[in-house]
């Protein structure tokens, strides 16, 4: 039979369609194979969910259901360019011209600065954040920094913190110098008083810098109308370990209290609205990074509306950044694809400029080649890949929907805590702000040091051969006392740090021998594990017995062959039952001071133990404890 297009033909027809029911009955029998669940029904439909930060949670399925539960209002999540913006903050997205590609500069030397300024302007960078004062470019250092620079064709981000105004006053300086005209100068001055307060803890009364600010507001709203004078950075609550939630409810109230500046100094609340542009970050969790920046601009609607603002002035300017706290200064390369992702993630998430941390950020000051790399991932997603050519790709996905509502909901909760604590400078300076993000980013620590989080070359698959990369120290910034700033490789990074130490003294690392029992079938799963576990610690895993593994007539030359006093026993269950106490024994008599046996030992852990087993390593174990235990036996310092 031959169907024509207006036959109303489906292929679908003969197929009645699938309920739930149906799948979670399906899910109940795979979990029972599993043995991981007895679950039934939305019991076992719960039983994949996985929980994330904030008290919320991811689904294994969505539906439409879904998406009309997170409406925000009659429209739902309204049109690109209308209010709630939730879809974007303009019409047409950054579907024209993509969006503005924005490099930070942190060089202190003016000079060199300036020859890495003019080399990502040529190459697809379009608009620059330059790091002034004490951690970049010195203040009287801008003109030089900036030569050669169109500044009425590439926008100027200043970051200078206490020395805003220094910084403020020298660019509009350079710009009436080099005959810039007011209404084409562009970029934002980057006056950010509370997210000072913030980064450096600074005793006193905020209302100086914030008048301050206020002036520049002023300034900028009568003389430079393309030119911000604030920016509600977010990055300080991110990078001390907060949520996405707890990153949202500060730069609400942050970007609320700067309102209220901004309107007690007489600009009106629409051109208050417009001296603000918001700075959050961007991680490798694509689909948070999407939601997260759909629900500040959401909730910044909500904020502006009750604040009397009209529907155009509502739209949150947005700024992401790829998050420093996800970078790793181990196998730095993978650097890469995790900003890449992050890069993606902001992208899809309508972020108006984005910002991508070059690979060796962690490691100092980047050199050219990882400034390339940096530029050019946004290049790639916008010129090869058409990221930005779709207007809110992720919209209609019942999975965004719903967590942009659920995020919402959480950093609103918190937004209106700070706001009960009497504003946020007072929450940062009764330390509410600080010891919130601090349980929450202890709660991270465990799942980090448990690898329930993992870390690719670093917590997993380490490399101990890799030569490290080294680079340029950045300037010093002053001591801060204000909140802390983590990385999530951080406890392993110590632990590396010590075995590196260890190297440089003995000229060989600290050795861990793996007792391969029977052949590679039976082993290999276990001695990956082991190995695994312990490199991420520095501590080089020296296999024994080969293929075949080890008895225990065998076992102690290979022990004393390996050069380790430290063993591990890997094997199957079934093995470990007919040969793990004799090996055991055999590696206690030859010196081995401290043994562990990978897996759970079930009923048989009394005689493990009996034999000379003085630990267990499983996975979902605490491995930053396991390993600075052992390090402490072999006594690395």
């Amino acid at each position: 039979m031959t169907v024509q297009p207006d036959d109303g033909f489906s292929l679908a027809a003969e197929f009645p369609d699938a309920t739930r029911e149906q799948w979670q009955r399906l899910v109940e029998g795979v979990l029972r194979k599993a043995g991981t669940a007895d679950a039934t029904g939305s019991a076992a439909e719960d039983a994949l969910n996985t929980a994330l930060q904030d008290g919320l949670t991811t689904r294994p399925l969505y539906t439409a259901e879904d998406a009309e539960a997170a409406g925000t209002g009659p429209a739902g999540p309204g049109y690109p360019g209308f209010p709630p913006f939730v879809r974007g903050g303009r019409v047409a997205g950054t579907a024209v011209a993509g969006w503005d590609v924005r490099q930070r500069h942190a060089l202190p030397d003016p000079r060199r600065a300036n020859d890495a300024v003019l080399a990502d302007l040529e190459n697809g960078v379009t608009s620059l954040w330059l790091t002034v004062g004490a951690a970049g470019l010195p203040t009287d250092g801008l003109a030089t920094a900036l030569e050669g620079v169109y500044l009425d064709l590439a926008p100027v981000v200043l970051d200078a913190g206490t020395e805003t105004g220094a910084a403020a006053r020298e660019l509009l300086r350079l710009y009436d110098e080099r005959g810039v005209a007011p209404h084409a100068a562009m970029g934002n001055l980057g006056a950010d008083p509370l997210g000072t307060l913030a980064r450096t803890g600074t005793d006193g009364d905020p209302a100086e810098p914030l008048a301050a600010a206020a002036e520049l507001a002023a300034l900028c709203a009568r003389d430079y109308p393309g030119l911000r004078a604030l920016t509600v950075d977010a990055l300080p609550y991110h990078e001390a370990g907060g949520s996405a939630a707890q990153e949202l409810g500060c730069s609400l109230a942050t970007g609320v209290a700067y309102l209220r500046a901004l309107t007690a100094a007489g600009l009106g609340t629409e051109a208050a609205c417009a001296q603000l542009e918001f700075r959050y970050a961007a991680t490798a969790d694509q689909f948070l990074t999407i939601a997260k920046l759909r629900a500040a601009r959401r909730l910044w609607a909500r904020v502006a509306e009750v604040c009397g603002a009209t529907p155009g002035a509502a739209a949150q300017r947005q700024h992401a950044v790829t998050s420093s706290v996800m970078m790793t200064r181990r196998d730095p390369w993978v650097n890469m694809l995790r900003t890449t992702v992050a890069a993606l993630g902001a992208g899809v998430g309508g972020a108006d400029s984005v910002t991508v941390l070059p690979f060796d950020d962690a490691l100092g000051l980047p050199d050219a080649f990882a400034r390339r790399i940096a530029r050019n991932t946004s290049s790639i997603l916008l010129e090869e890949s058409h990221l930005a050519r779709v207007i809110d790709p992720a919209g209609g996905s019942w999975y965004v929907e719903r967590l942009t509502d659920e995020l919402a909901h959480a950093a609103w909760a918190w937004f209106q805590e700070i706001e009960r604590a009497g504003g946020h400078a007072a929450a940062l300076g009764s330390g509410l702000v600080g010891e919130r993000l601090a349980d929450t980013w202890q709660q991270r620590s465990a799942r980090l040091a448990t690898r329930k989080e993992p870390i690719t070359g670093v917590s997993e698959f380490p490399n101990l051969a890799e030569e490290p990369v080294r680079r340029e120290a950045p300037a010093a910034a002053p001591a801060s006392g204000g909140l802390p700033r983590v990385r999530r490789d951080e406890a392993f990074e110590a632990l590396r740090a010590r075995s590196d130490a260890h190297l440089a003294r003995t000229g060989a690392r600290p050795r861990v021998f793996l007792a391969n029992l029977g052949p590679a079938a039976a082993h290999t799963g276990r001695a990956t594990f082991a190995a695994n576990l312990f490199q991420a610690g520095g501590i080089e895993a020296v296999p024994g017995g080969g293929p075949l593994g080890v008895d225990a007539d065998t076992a102690a030359k290979a022990f004393a062959d390996s050069g380790a006093t430290v063993a591990c026993l890997c094997s199957s269950d079934k093995l470990y039952a007919e040969r793990a106490e004799d090996v055991a024994t055999a590696l206690k008599a030859a010196g081995a001071r401290w043994l562990y046996l990978a897996g759970a030992p079930g009923e048989r852990r009394e005689a493990y133990l009996r034999a000379g087993v003085d630990e267990f390593v499983v996975a979902g174990g605490d491995a930053v404890a396991v390993l600075t235990s052992v390090l402490d036996r072999m006594g690395v310092a």
